[in-house]
């Protein structure tokens, strides 16, 4: 067992939060290492979720606008086709050049990559296997960046051929006719949005009362409303009772919110029902760091119960999002290297979901605002009174503001409609800024603008909405 000389950090795992922690760490002059067991870097949101999906879905919805276009008079194609196959080329393309991206960064960076399983086995050593070796790597510090995988209800293991987890959905070789998604979560509704935009009958089941259930109760209900025009069957405080493989499929039982059986029979079944924390098999109940539920315990900043580690990411219980996870990664080597790290602020971390119409949120709830004893006021407009939302064929959705009634205090902003994942950096900057209900209407936004939504929301706090 070949031993090396010391690192300041060694980082396991190279997904979002790894790989920008391991660039932050080589910035700061820090000898780095990073310990990645696949074949390529980036992690589960480069190479089998954000990135993938959000490709098809670029596609799919692109596919939808040429149908529209053609229907609008813009050119005469006929019957619009799809290959399916060159829409997959093209999904594999951009995950292999980010990738790439990836590793030119680990190079220019100084970043050392030791590829193999890592297992930490003191606090400032790991065990790295791989290709038939192994060897020790010792650092000052050792930052576990290990993410989830997806995990499937008891009984209902992944085959991916009828029963599905993200991967299996992102690698399917045709467009499936039918599919039943079980959860609608981001990965569900994400994957919901692909396949009916594909012409796939999609159906939709739910155990909690809402779609999307984490977001607020009106984003969540305008949500279904769309997707059921879209001609998504939802199936919301449904129960998953049976999915068994037959030769045309699966066979799936659910029983709905009155109580009724449902037998629906699908070419495939993907179970979009939450993730778990990769935090077994690598050494962290022997070395005696604290977990709860299978997450690591973490300080403000990321630092474990032992003092050389730290956990950042899927495996700490923040939200489950690649940019809480680069930021933590930030924060943890900033931390490590004796700089002014700045801990987070959990309730300005946006939320984005890219299904179709996209749905983004910052802060609080209305139910969460109310809850924490806030008297609230509530602004909302809707994108069928804004003039760029006609234009880009784009109404359906509004925007929705919480706020304080006494102080104007910005609670929480939500958002549906076309682009409201990029328009949600407004928000979150108002609200890190400490911005108020007054702030953003006596800020000028642009008109003809999406955003134009937001400063009309702003207004209608107080009820002075201009254009409705």
């Amino acid at each position: 067992m070949k031993e090396q000389s010391p690192f300041d950090v060694a980082i396991i795992g190279s997904g979002p939060g790894g790989y920008v922690a391991a660039i932050r760490a080589g910035q700061l002059g820090l000898k780095t290492a990073v310990i990645e067991k696949d074949t390529r870097y980036g992690g589960t949101c480069l190479l089998r979720g954000c990135i993938p999906t959000k490709a098809l879905l670029r596609d799919a919805h692109l596919f939808q606008e040429i149908k529209r276009a053609s229907q609008q008079g813009l050119f005469k194609t006929g019957d619009i086709g799809i290959d399916f196959g060159k829409i997959q080329d093209r999904k594999r393309d951009v995950v292999e050049k980010m990738a790439k991206g990836v590793e030119f960064l680990f190079r220019k960076n100084k970043v050392t990559v030791f590829k193999g399983y890592g297992t930490v086995v003191a606090p400032n050593k790991i065990v790295v296997k791989g290709d038939g070796a192994s060897m020790e790597v010792a650092a000052k510090n050792i930052v576990i960046a290990t993410g989830s995988e997806a995990r499937s209800l008891r009984g209902y293991d992944y085959d991916e051929k009828t029963i599905l987890s993200n991967v299996g959905a992102l690698d399917l070789n045709h467009i499936p006719k039918s599919m039943l998604i079980v959860g609608s979560g981001a990965v569900g509704v994400e994957f919901a949005s692909i396949y009916n935009s594909f012409g796939t009958k999609v159906t939709l089941i739910e155990i909690l009362p809402n779609v999307v259930p984490l977001e607020d109760e009106e984003i969540s209900k305008e949500l279904k409303r769309v997707f059921t025009k879209k001609g998504i069957e939802i199936y919301t405080k449904a129960k998953l009772e049976s999915a068994k493989a037959t030769e045309t499929g699966v066979e799936v039982v659910f029983q709905t919110e009155k109580g009724e059986v449902k037998k629906h029979t699908v070419e495939k079944v993907l179970m979009a029902t939450g993730r778990g924390p990769n935090t077994a098999n690598i050494g962290l109940d022997k070395l005696g760091v604290a977990m709860e539920r299978g997450f690591v315990k973490v300080n403000e900043y990321m630092q474990t119960t032992v003092n050389s580690v730290y956990a950042i990411g899927d495996i700490t219980p923040s939200p489950l999002l690649a940019h809480v996870a680069q930021q933590e990664g930030i924060v943890s080597v900033e931390k490590i290297a004796g700089k002014h790290a700045v801990p987070i602020n959990y309730n300005h971390v946006p939320s984005c979901t890219y299904c179709d119409p996209q749905v983004a949120s910052v802060g609080l709830t209305e139910a969460k605002a109310k809850e924490a004893g806030y008297t609230v006021k509530v602004g909302k407009f809707p994108f069928t009174a804004i003039g760029k939302a006609k234009i880009e064929d784009a109404s359906d959705g509004f925007v929705k503001i919480v706020a304080d009634a006494k102080y104007g205090e910005i609670l929480g902003i939500h958002m549906i409609g076309n682009t409201v994942t990029e328009m949600i950096a407004e928000a979150v900057a108002a609200m890190a800024l400490e911005g108020t209900v007054d702030d953003l209407v006596n800020t000028i936004h642009a008109h003809p603008t999406l955003a134009e939504a937001t400063h009309e929301a702003m207004e209608n706090v107080f009820g002075a909405a201009i254009h409705i």
